[in-house]
């Protein structure tokens, strides 16, 4: 077995140029604080969002991860303030983020559409555990130990939005590493990311609303990719959505909207890619929360 170095030094590479590298995840509509902090505040509640995702099911090493956000608007909703958590897990590589979360907007027009900006502040813990790992030189220098760093960062955006429309750009994080020691091979997994977000609801009749909705994610030196929505509102009640994420995978979505304050769903994605030999598909479960001021001027649903 070669050195695990150069070994580490090839795989980032790979995850920079040909893979995906932040986490990703089939229901964004539901949790955009994840990626851009300008969000916060938007939905005129205190609201809380945790997504479990469970990817390539039967493949080895498979990526888990899990988000939680909670944000809320104060000031007479000029702004909003949150947090958001992930945790990732892809064979031996752990990655834990924490950031919070604050914006500040201003309505636009006679409709109460806002415009928000937003900044994030906080660390990403990183590591690679090589204790359980399978070797043939076992006087290979990084053989049984741990390798981890932990790294301050910032992120921005912008968050265009109304009851039935929204639109954002964001940064989640802005710094990122140049240098090639162990540590800073760990931290290439930030390399900075750039997201563009938008959704928009249609009233089809007095019973059935569409909202499509899009995500495009693009990194330097990968290709431009994007996850595309197409969902069905009915009675005020339920979401049911086919989902597409360019060149990797096809899925559903259910979504049960509990009387303004609660959603619960499922997502399952299926590969269309190479991986379809290898693993049965993904699962996705989300849980959203929020907790209404007496006085809302909203008693029907938020859209985003």
């Amino acid at each position: 077995m070669k050195k695990l170095l150069p070994f580490l030094y090839l795989c980032f590479l790979s995850f920079g140029t040909h893979a995906q590298q932040d986490e990703q995840m089939s229901l964004y509509m539901y949790n955009p604080l994840s990626f851009n902090p300008a969000y916060a505040g938007s939905r005129d509640a205190l609201s809380m969002v945790a997504i479990g995702r469970f990817q390539w099911v039967n493949f080895k090493g498979a990526p888990t991860s899990q988000w939680f956000s909670a944000h809320s608007p104060i000031m007479k909703k000029s702004v909003g303030i949150g947090g958001h958590f992930i945790h990732d897990q892809i064979g031996d590589r752990n990655r834990t983020s924490a950031y919070a979360d604050v914006s500040s907007s201003i309505q636009v027009n006679k409709k109460k559409s806002r415009l928000a900006i937003g900044l994030s502040f906080g660390f990403d813990a990183l590591s690679y555990d090589f204790s359980q790992s399978l070797v043939n030189d076992v006087t290979d220098p990084y053989f049984g130990q741990a390798l981890s760093v932990t790294k301050p960062n910032i992120g921005a955006g912008i968050f265009y939005y109304g009851k039935k429309h929204y639109f954002g750009i964001s940064v989640p994080r802005l710094l990122q590493a140049t240098s090639i020691d162990v540590n800073d091979i760990l931290h290439t997994l930030n390399t900075r990311h750039f997201f563009i977000s938008g959704g928009y609801v249609f009233d089809l009749n007095s019973v059935l609303k569409l909202k499509p909705s899009a995500l495009v994610k693009y990194t330097p030196g990968a290709p431009l990719t994007a996850d595309v929505n197409l969902s069905l509102f009915m009675y005020e009640r339920i979401w049911t959505g086919l989902m597409y994420r360019f060149h990797e995978a096809m899925g559903v979505n259910v979504v049960y909207h509990i009387k303004n304050k609660l959603n619960i769903g499922y997502v399952y994605d299926f590969p269309i890619n190479g991986l379809r030999k290898y693993q049965s598909g993904s699962h996705e479960l989300i849980l959203q929360y929020d907790i209404q001021p007496k006085r809302s001027v909203y008693t029907s649903p938020r859209y985003f």
